[in-house]
């Protein structure tokens, strides 16, 4: 009689830390591991690192296109949003983890897997959104986090133990930090980046060139909205992913999309990570200044009260969380009247407004000049409403109340 093996679906890289974990289940648990690879944009050869997760041993290797579903719905819901954790990060791996989480699950699903695996550290955060993504859409999945669980706490152990079981270590040139890539992002982190007194070299930088030496002309942009996604850049209808793909390069080229950060992980510690983000840069840029003139004040006031806690949510893992639903829920209802184009000049890191245009825009020429308005404001209505804007100040101060 034979016994089936367990199954275990592993978010897979090929790299380095993915491969060992991939052998040390195999070695540790005699289980079948289903190797997951999701394109979200990373830019790498993903034919090889299917190969590699076959000749480590995997019994199936999976690679998804899942570029168009990245930037659909993730990287868009997150602009439509205005995110920004902490005030200055743009969220490019935090979004990325619920999708790649969520396939596996769904995989798992599919193959019969009761088992999920990540290579994610214990100090990092995406421990956690990939954790609490697997418990959000099935909560009796065993997970399996080998940094952990197992003994190997260098990387010295970690290319040992890759050279004692026959997994091909890349002998390329040691990077002073860490990298992780999407196609709304790049972070880098660690290493010589851990001293917050040196500043990031030059050559670290893959997709935004030094301000210093972007082109000495200025590159103008037309961005067009619809329901506060963009729709066409330049006037050339694209997908959600054609959009940031191209204006990645655009604003890339510019020297925009740069980021120097020190952040809170979720386990409380400082870390500082530096980050490439040019599209969402201008995007995050060009869809504030669209809603400075399709919403109305109160509903930018909300939103902006709400940005730090949604924020936080997506930082944290909880994209599947039903406070979050709801809070994205909110914000879409805003978006049915942001519509229009956006004008914006890119220079040697530096974005210009040209032009906002909105046949849904609320701002009126008519109303707000200071010449002849025609009648279409009577100024003398400001006095009743100054009246009661000012009437508790004077209840206060007839009470005894004074500054």
């Amino acid at each position: 009689m034979t016994i089936a093996k367990d199954k275990i679906v592993l978010a897979y890289s090929g790299g380095l830390d993915t491969s060992v974990i991939l052998k040390w289940l195999i070695n540790s648990y005699k289980a079948d591991v289903i190797a997951y690879c999701c394109d979200v944009g990373q830019k790498e050869d993903l034919n090889s690192v299917k190969e590699k997760a076959l000749k480590t041993g995997a019994t199936q290797a999976i690679v998804e296109d899942m570029k168009e579903e990245f930037a659909l719905n993730y990287i868009f819901p997150v602009l439509r949003g205005n995110a920004l954790y902490e005030g200055t990060y743009l969220l490019g791996t935090a979004i990325a983890r619920p999708l790649i989480a969520k396939r596996q699950i769904e995989i798992a699903a599919e193959k019969g897997a009761n088992f999920v695996a990540h290579g994610a550290t214990g100090k990092g955060n995406d421990q956690v959104r990939f954790e609490l993504t697997y418990s959000a859409i099935n909560p009796d999945i065993k997970v399996i986090a080998p940094w952990r669980a197992w003994e190997i706490s260098s990387r010295a152990e970690l290319v040992k133990y890759a050279e004692d079981n026959g997994i091909a270590v890349p002998v390329t040139k040691e990077k002073p930090y860490s990298s992780d890539k999407n196609l709304f992002h790049i972070s880098y982190e660690g290493g010589v980046l851990e001293d917050l007194e040196n500043a990031p070299d030059e050559s670290m930088f893959e997709i935004t060139v030094s301000p210093q030496k972007a082109p000495d002309i200025p590159e103008a942009i037309d961005i067009a909205y619809e329901y506060g996604n963009p729709v066409s850049l330049n006037g050339e209808n694209m997908t959600p992913f054609g959009i940031i793909e191209k204006l990645n390069l655009i604003a890339g080229r510019n020297g925009i999309g740069r980021a120097d950060i020190v952040e809170t992980r979720i386990t409380g510690m400082k870390s500082r990570g530096v980050y490439e983000t040019p599209a969402g840069t201008v995007l995050s840029f060009a869809h504030r200044l669209l809603e400075s003139i399709t919403l109305t004040g109160e509903e930018i006031e909300l939103k902006d009260n709400l940005i730090p806690k949604y924020s936080k949510l997506i930082y944290d893992g909880n994209w599947f969380s039903p406070e979050f639903n709801a809070i994205q829920a909110l914000i879409d209802r805003t978006q049915k009247s942001v519509f229009g184009h956006i004008g914006i000049e890119l220079y040697k890191g530096n974005m210009k407004v040209l032009y906002r245009k909105s046949d849904k825009s609320l701002y009126s020429k008519n109303i707000v000049t200071f010449e002849d308005d025609k009648g279409a404001y009577s100024q003398n209505d400001a006095t009743g409403f100054i009246h009661l804007k000012s009437l508790r100040y004077k209840l206060r101060f007839r009470q005894g109340s004074k500054l």
